[in-house]
């Protein structure tokens, strides 16, 4: 089986097409130009990152360190224990040689940026021969979220064929209008809606209902993931999840802004994919304000907000579509993977809520000093070393609750022993009982048959 892609099937009214990475080659030249130098080095010896100070060092309360400068923030219990460990013989951690890719800037431009290669066609021959990466032999179930801007990069098809060669089934979710999927109505997915992410999940349930299910999302995608886990708690169907440089706080990230050359090239990005479908969504949205728009905030008030059927306030909107808003109802373990460095989301001090990874014993924070915005990329022909972590996590995962399981079917076994010599201690006592109380079982059964 190869990996799939889940599209919205529609009609669509317009002509005009995303054009490959035209706007990302003038956001890199952009970037390049006015590339400020981060200061310090930056890669430094595994000492060094481990013990001297950076712009981690808020986060010093319940830190556990990890190989590579790395960090695990997280709330003690024993599935913490368990992931702790599973990090510290990681190699996927461990430093590597000094490369070029170490600035924050191209970290992430190669992500965004670079071709994205080989895909979903080459999905079968890279399934051959793969491992299988549950030990039960039934291959799990791996859900990717892309960004929220609907661009397809290079990690995301990275991870997928990584997951093949580990034996998973890869699934790719693209929302509405996004990556060439028409729509269905005009009207287009908001920011933290999960609506449609349950009906893919419940398709997948439906067509390996045992198969254990993970899922993975990127960047601004993982609002889409947490608000699904949030809203379903207990009954998201899923074993473990993983977000890579999320976007936690988001209402803050979109009224701040971001540096100008990601703001417009996410910008220009989502006017592409969007012109395509002007004329449907001319009924619904003020379009010509819409393509008028300055900012990723604008862009969003003006598509979900300033609406000609139901308008809404801009506090209204989050209040349905922030990732956190019911992440106390979540019940699935979910490891978010951030950069300190990282140039989309901010430094750590502000992009990441440090009381949720303190509190909630299912989300646990895994922070590096470098690394971009979902770039943690390492010399070629390796992976980045967060899709090594994550399904080493998620195989820790596997093996953890399959021990639980274990453990409980044993005290359940035992209590039911035990329960059995009760009973049988009792017939016979019953059996042996003088014929005084046997009047009194008869009446006792009559009673409750009557």
């Amino acid at each position: 089986m190869g990996c799939w892609v889940f599209k919205l099937h529609g009609e669509a009214d317009g002509t005009l097409r995303p054009e490959g990475v035209g706007w990302s080659l003038r956001t890199a030249r952009s970037l390049l130009l006015l590339r400020r130098p981060c200061p310090g080095p930056l890669v430094q010896d595994h000492e060094e990152e481990v013990d001297g100070g950076g712009p981690a060092d808020q986060f010093s309360d319940r830190r556990e360190p990890l190989p590579g400068g790395c960090s695990l923030i997280c709330k003690p219990s024993a599935l913490a224990q368990c992931l702790l460990r599973v990090l510290r013989r990681s190699a996927a951690l461990e430093p590597g040689p000094r490369s070029w890719l170490s600035g924050p800037h191209l970290q992430t431009l190669c992500h965004f940026v670079l071709p994205v290669g080989p895909g979903p066609e080459l999905a079968r021959p890279c399934a051959r021969d793969r491992r299988v990466s549950n030990a039960g032999g039934l291959p799990a179930v791996l859900l990717v979220i892309p960004n929220a801007w609907g661009r397809l990069t290079r990690n995301v098809l990275g991870l997928c064929l990584l997951a093949l060669e580990r034996g998973y089934y890869p699934v790719i979710f693209h929302r509405r209008g996004h990556h060439g999927c028409p729509l269905v109505s005009p009207r287009l997915q908001p920011f933290g809606d999960p609506s449609d992410l349950k009906e893919a999940v419940t398709y997948i349930r439906f067509r390996h209902p045992a198969a254990p299910l993970f899922a993975v999302s990127e960047g601004s995608g993982s609002a889409l993931l947490l608000s699904y886990l949030g809203e379903c708690g207990s009954s998201s169907y899923m074993t473990g999840a993983a977000c890579i440089s999320p976007v936690l706080r988001c209402r803050e990230w979109f009224e701040a802004g971001l540096p100008w050359p990601y703001e417009r090239g996410f910008l220009l990005h989502q006017k592409i994919a969007l012109s395509r479908y002007a004329t449907a969504l001319e009924n619904t949205v003020h379009t010509s304000k819409l393509f008028r728009s300055r900012s990723l905030r604008e862009f969003e008030e003006t598509l979900f907000c300033h609406t000609k059927s139901f308008p809404i306030s801009w506090d209204t909107y989050w209040d349905h579509n922030d990732p956190l808003r019911d992440v106390d109802e979540a019940a699935v373990p979910v490891l978010c993977i951030c950069s300190a460095d990282d140039p989309v989301c901010g430094p750590p001090d502000r992009a990441l809520p440090t009381e949720l990874f303190h509190s909630n014993p299912y989300f646990f924070l895994l922070l590096s000093r470098h690394g971009g915005h979902c770039g943690f990329l390492r010399q070629e022909p390796l992976p980045a070393w967060s899709h090594e972590v994550i399904l080493e996590s998620f195989r820790a995962l596997t093996e953890f609750f399959r021990m639980e399981e274990r453990m409980k079917g044993l005290s359940r076994h035992r209590t039911s022993f035990l329960g059995g010599r009760r009973r049988w201690g009792a017939l016979q006592k019953r059996e042996v009982s003088p014929s005084s109380n046997l009047e009194e079982i008869f009446s006792w059964k009559r009673s409750y048959t009557r």
